[in-house]
């Protein structure tokens, strides 16, 4: 986890099984009951939601479980949106180091070392490919504008809810707990892993 800005949270993991676990709804009650408000809004703040937080043990199965529905629920945002029908794929490309945040974007065939200069250690550069999605013309634009996760949630469309209620479910038999438990059953369970963890 980093902290870009001050109120900025940025998980730097790409991963499917963390997304499914932070987008369940026992990290989402977990986070609403240890987090901070601001005026009535909930702020979730990374020492409380996340650090106190008890993610389930590890184990292949259940875990590829959490990753399909995640993965399943992160192409079907996605694909609301920006619908291909309003969108075309387009590749910026920039230079970038070895090592640095596009790594893994570099085109290995562009990367040359560049000579060492005093007081500085050697490095290499080659050319960031980095694919984006942007809008196909200016109608696109401007509706693409009203797509954002805050519309899709406020409005949660029955494929949405269907498409959590199956990270729900696979996250709750990571725990080896029914999926339906009332949120104070939920509280009461994380609580009594995180004490156990404490110890």
């Amino acid at each position: 986890m980093t902290s870009p800005e001050q109120t900025v949270i940025a998980f730097a993991r790409s991963d499917d099984w963390f997304f499914g676990v932070l987008h369940s709804r026992f990290h989402e009650v977990w986070a609403l009951r240890m987090g901070t408000r601001l005026e009535t809004r909930p702020r979730y703040t990374p020492t409380t939601c996340f650090e106190t937080f008890p993610f389930p043990e590890a184990q292949a199965e259940r875990d590829a479980a959490i990753a399909a529905a995640a993965r399943e629920l992160n192409q079907l945002r996605e694909g609301w949106l920006n619908p291909p029908d309003w969108t075309r794929p387009e590749v910026l490309e920039f230079p970038g180091t070895v090592g640095g945040p596009w790594h893994r974007y570099l085109d290995p065939a562009t990367i040359r070392p560049q000579p060492s200069t005093i007081g500085h250690q050697p490095f290499s550069i080659g050319t960031v490919r980095y694919p984006r999605l942007v809008a196909r013309d200016a109608d696109c634009a401007a509706r693409l504008k009203e797509r954002t996760l805050t519309k899709l949630y406020n409005e949660r469309p029955p494929w949405l809810a269907d498409c959590h209620a199956r990270v729900d479910a696979a996250v709750a038999a990571a725990y080896g707990w029914p999926a339906d438990l009332p949120d104070e059953a939920i509280l009461e369970r994380l609580l009594a892993l995180n004490r156990a963890a404490a110890r």
